[in-house]
């Protein structure tokens, strides 16, 4: 039987409990984290929020500054400075606006344009109001399909090198707390290294640093800078942590990937936008990118060319997931006239191989293979005006070679074939060299 004074320390809990929720109503919003990201043409800051709000921004000018209103919010964060240097503001102010507003006022060095947006939860993540900074355009031309690869001389090859994720995308993350965007960025510096020391060849990193880039913007930017080949650097997850191996991937031409775990991961890799802060609610033409030029160019057929050079590097240096190259609906591969694969270097997922892709050494182990593979199809496959094309080149004839097959291989005419090497039919010796000439040559 409950007695008089059991009631005294409900009514105490309840007015608690009301007491509580009062402050926590009065309190709003917490802006628990604030973080930045400089990039060379922009610079992001993010803002973890506990919960959705709204907000207003403007600009004012004399000196430039942007002020950013949060409506019924609180700043619990404390702010780190230190990337102001990279990035394109001079100081970062807040303070109250009002009874119940945030008031956040961004110093500039220079007038940009702003851009702000609420971003929901996402795995990891919670509420995120993001604010990007974007220089105005030097040149608003768009680089012409046909006039990408002129040259007035002999050129290098140029291999746009992209590393995965980045910034505000940690990409998948390891038991160790490895993290996807750190690996592969790693393995892209010391495969750039590669490349450049190698005569006729050049490397172009698209990401310089822990900045995310959306991703048509990583395929702009190689075919800004007439890239040869996009080679996009990975190392995912999958729920099973018995999942292991390296994979190579190309653009798949039907709906459907090759195998459930190209989709996992391409499902995966395609919603970098929306962890990178980029709905794409709204935006269903970066979800059609056209198809039509990729075959057209046979740039499909090149990138698996390459892709199957780069799978046989890797295989002597670690376990590859699958002995064939795979297909899946990366965007990032789905630039129209630049010849794309998409690299997962290991599940960061498996425990055993989280630990190797700590390694600095077998990250140098997985970069040579890469580059191995890619000068191998190159020096098979010069693009036309670079200096790989000038090299002088031989086969020497096997059994079953035929000529037919070595001017479809080489891609030269086969009239051409007999007139360098003065031959007076098809007939080849077995042990004999063949003088293999370029197209245009």
């Amino acid at each position: 039987m409950r007695q008089k004074g059991d009631d005294v320390p409900i009514k105490a809990i309840l007015t608690v409990l009301l007491l509580w929720v009062s402050l926590t109503v009065q309190a709003g919003v917490q802006v628990h984290s604030v973080r930045m990201w400089p990039a060379p043409d922009h610079t992001r800051m993010v803002l973890d929020l506990s919960g959705p709000v709204e907000h207003s921004l403007f600009t004012l000018k004399d000196p430039d500054r942007i002020v950013l209103d949060v409506q019924n919010a609180s700043m619990v964060a404390s702010l780190d400075k230190k990337n102001l240097t990279k990035s394109f503001l001079r100081n970062v102010r807040f303070g109250r606006r009002g009874e119940k507003d945030l008031r956040i006022v961004l110093d500039l060095k220079h007038n940009v344009k702003p851009k702000s947006f609420l971003l929901r939860p996402h795995r990891e993540y919670g509420y995120r109001l993001v604010i990007d900074l974007h220089e105005g355009k030097k040149n608003s031309k768009r680089p012409v399909l046909s006039q990408l690869h002129r040259a007035d001389k002999a050129r290098p090859v140029i291999i746009a090198i992209d590393a995965g994720h980045g910034g505000d995308d940690p990409g998948a993350i390891g038991r160790l707390g490895t993290r996807e965007k750190d690996v592969v960025f790693g393995i892209a510096k010391k495969l750039k290294k590669l490349i450049d020391r190698e005569p006729g060849m050049k490397a172009v990193m698209v990401r310089t640093g822990d900045y995310y880039i959306p991703l048509r913007k990583r395929v702009d930017i190689a075919r800004r800078h007439r890239a040869d080949l996009f080679v996009s650097l990975h190392a995912d997850a999958f729920h099973k942590p018995q999942a292991r191996g390296s994979s190579v991937y190309i653009l798949s031409e039907r709906r459907n990937a090759s195998s459930d775990v190209a989709q996992f991961l391409a499902e995966s890799e395609n919603s970098a936008d929306l962890i990178g802060g980029v709905s794409l609610d709204d935006k269903d033409d970066l979800l059609k990118m056209v198809l039509v030029d990729m075959v057209k160019n046979n740039t499909i057929e090149d990138s698996h060319k390459v892709a199957s050079d780069v799978l046989k590097g890797m295989g002597g240096v670690t376990k590859l997931h699958k002995r064939h190259v795979e297909q899946a609906g990366f965007r990032v591969l789905k630039a129209p006239d630049v010849p794309s694969i998409l690299i997962e270097t290991a599940f960061i997922s498996n425990p055993q191989e989280e630990r190797k892709l700590r390694s600095k050494s077998h990250q140098q182990k997985l970069a040579r293979a890469i580059f191995n593979g890619t000068k191998r199809y190159f020096n098979k496959y010069p693009p036309q005006g670079t200096i790989l094309a000038l090299k002088p080149r031989q086969h020497k004839i096997t059994r079953g070679d035929t000529l037919s097959a070595l001017a479809n291989r080489y891609q030269v005419s086969v009239r051409h074939l007999r007139k360098v090497n003065r031959l007076r039919n098809d007939r080849l010796k077995v042990g004999a060299t063949l003088k293999i000439p370029y197209t245009g040559t």
